[in-house]
């Protein structure tokens, strides 16, 4: 394999568009760049971002026009030509610019290696929806057969937040949509998610959007809407009313939840009673069980 090339298992991202681009030995040495001809390359059908704003790509095509492509593109070679990398908006602009050729960097990387180079990239620029960052972790993660634990260390996140992230993917397609739109945010989503019924969360999502809920206003919706708990059994008088004791199991639902990642639910009874902790996948069981080991 290529020095430029990446060693899925070892290799720490995150280190910004330098580390992505390529770095010579030297280290004030720059990467080998080149102008190939625009009708040589082709999108990347792995690019993790599905939305692109139209109006930003004109503004840039009018700034090309006059300054050309200040940033080379990444780009892989390909037996009938180049596969982009990296650049998508640059790219597209260059295109409508009417730019014939534009320069690239050449790297020698895998299928895997450039959606994970185009992820990163992303990422770092802020311009991925949350459903488009959680589609490009779930198929790093098929692909490199990362744990959930390891592609949060791979892309500088906590591992709740990748976990909260591919959960969303499971919500109905209309709700998706919203949420790649801007019209619902991850933490509405994250609310519906306790809704067990596709028809209750698109419901409620709509309601979302009509009335312009927060995310407090649509927990407080949720848990009205879901079953109610089995009520508590009376408790002598010298012991706490049944809403402290309520308020006080709602606050370790809390705390169970931010520090697991996911959803926990407490079921007290007269004595004792039950915990239950959701997961999604076999690496997030995995990965519950060394949290809770202490490992």
């Amino acid at each position: 394999m290529s020095e430029s090339a990446i060693a899925p298992k070892r290799r720490a991202l995150g280190r910004g568009l330098s580390a992505l681009i390529g770095e010579a030995a030297s280290p004030t040495a720059t990467p080998i760049e080149r102008r190939v001809p625009i009708g040589e390359i082709r999108p990347n059908p792995r690019q993790p971002r599905r939305f692109f704003d139209e109006d930003r790509i004109a503004e840039l095509a009018d700034s090309i026009r006059h300054q050309g492509v200040l940033q080379p593109l990444v780009v892989r070679k390909l037996d009938d030509g180049y596969e982009l990398i990296i650049g998508e908006r640059r790219f597209r602009a260059a295109q409508r610019a009417g730019l014939d050729r534009v320069p690239v960097v050449v790297k020698d990387v895998s299928d895997a290696e450039s959606l994970e180079m185009a992820l990163v990239e992303n990422i770092q620029r802020e311009e991925l929806t949350p459903i488009e960052e959680a589609l490009a972790y779930r198929q790093l993660m098929e692909e490199f057969h990362f744990t959930q634990e390891e592609m949060a260390q791979r892309v500088g996140k906590s591992r709740p937040v990748v976990t909260n992230l591919l959960r969303i993917l499971q919500l109905p397609e209309e709700i998706k949509e919203e949420v790649d739109r801007g019209h619902l945010s991850v933490g509405h989503a994250r609310a519906l998610l306790a809704l067990g019924m596709p028809e209750q969360q698109v419901e409620l999502a709509r309601k979302i959007m009509r009335q312009g809920l927060s995310v407090r206003e649509t927990e407080t919706l949720v848990s009205q809407t879901l079953p109610a708990q089995p009520a508590l059994t009376a408790a002598p008088e010298d012991q706490p009313q049944r809403s402290d004791i309520a308020i006080h199991i709602a606050a370790l639902q809390d705390d169970l939840m931010r520090s697991l990642g996911t959803k926990v639910r407490l079921h007290p009874k007269k004595k004792g009673g039950r915990l239950e902790i959701e997961y999604y996948s076999n690496e997030e069981l995995e990965g519950l069980v060394r949290r809770l080991k202490g490992q």
